[in-house]
């Protein structure tokens, strides 16, 4: 059995244990998807509501569990000395970034069937969604944000990791063009939206909701985070 699965499968009961956790994870963004889908508040751009709030919705879920918090988990594991006694054993930097991306997997399965039901129910058609190209997105988006997220935690306090998980959060769904249409940004925030992770999962996603192709900007700007993350990650992360 290899390393990496065995960390894996350490990881997702660790998770299982961490109920308020979990909690947050999955209700915040069905509460946001049940609010803004029956209240029609938000700008959304040439898109109706739905084809804009549900993949937004999907991309805030995404680095709601990849980022902040499984980053936020990490850093207070690293700051218990869990990752000191890891350090002892042959697992590596590589594999542990590695496992801790597939736990965060397993959550967004769990998420994402919660979601679809919730969707439909407001409205969302899902007749025109390009199934492959929004699989690859979701999975390109883990990989970025995990990658962000650990990269953060190994690198930060455990009290600065959480207050910058938390700031970057804001800014990125902010400006990340998630709930509020990347249009409706000044100028400079908007030529800058695209290039973010959060800017780019969203336009993969919306773009793939609706069968309108893919936007090879968004694409190759999403597989350069999702690449460079991790592995930045990977070679920066200290065990303590």
């Amino acid at each position: 059995m290899s390393r990496t699965f065995v960390q894996l499968r350490t990881e997702v009961r660790l998770l299982a244990r961490n109920g308020e956790q979990l909690l947050l994870v999955m209700v915040i963004p069905l509460l946001l998807l049940a609010f803004f889908g029956t209240v029609d508040v938000l700008p959304t751009g040439e898109l109706g509501r739905e084809e804009f709030l549900v993949p937004g919705i999907m991309a805030l879920a995404v680095m709601s569990t990849a980022m902040v918090s499984l980053g936020i988990a990490t850093g207070f594991e690293r700051s218990y000395l869990v990752f000191k006694r890891l350090g002892a054993t042959p697992l590596r930097r590589g594999e542990l970034v590695a496992a801790k991306i597939a736990s965060v997997a397993v959550v967004e399965v769990v998420q994402f069937a919660l979601i679809v039901p919730v969707a439909l129910a407001i409205g969302w058609d899902a007749g025109g969604l390009s199934v492959p190209v929004f699989l690859t997105g979701i999975v390109l988006g883990t990989a970025a944000f995990a990658g962000i997220g650990i990269l953060l935690a190994g690198s930060l306090r455990a009290e600065i990791n959480l207050a910058a998980q938390n700031g970057l959060y804001l800014v990125l769904l902010l400006l990340g063009g998630m709930v509020i249409p990347v249009e409706s940004l000044p100028g400079a925030l908007a030529a800058i939206a695209p290039w973010l992770p959060s800017g780019a999962l969203a336009i993969v996603l919306r773009d793939a909701s609706i069968g309108a192709g893919v936007d090879a900007g968004a694409f190759g700007c999403l597989s350069a985070w999702a690449v460079l993350a991790p592995v930045v990650a990977a070679r920066r992360f200290k065990w303590w």
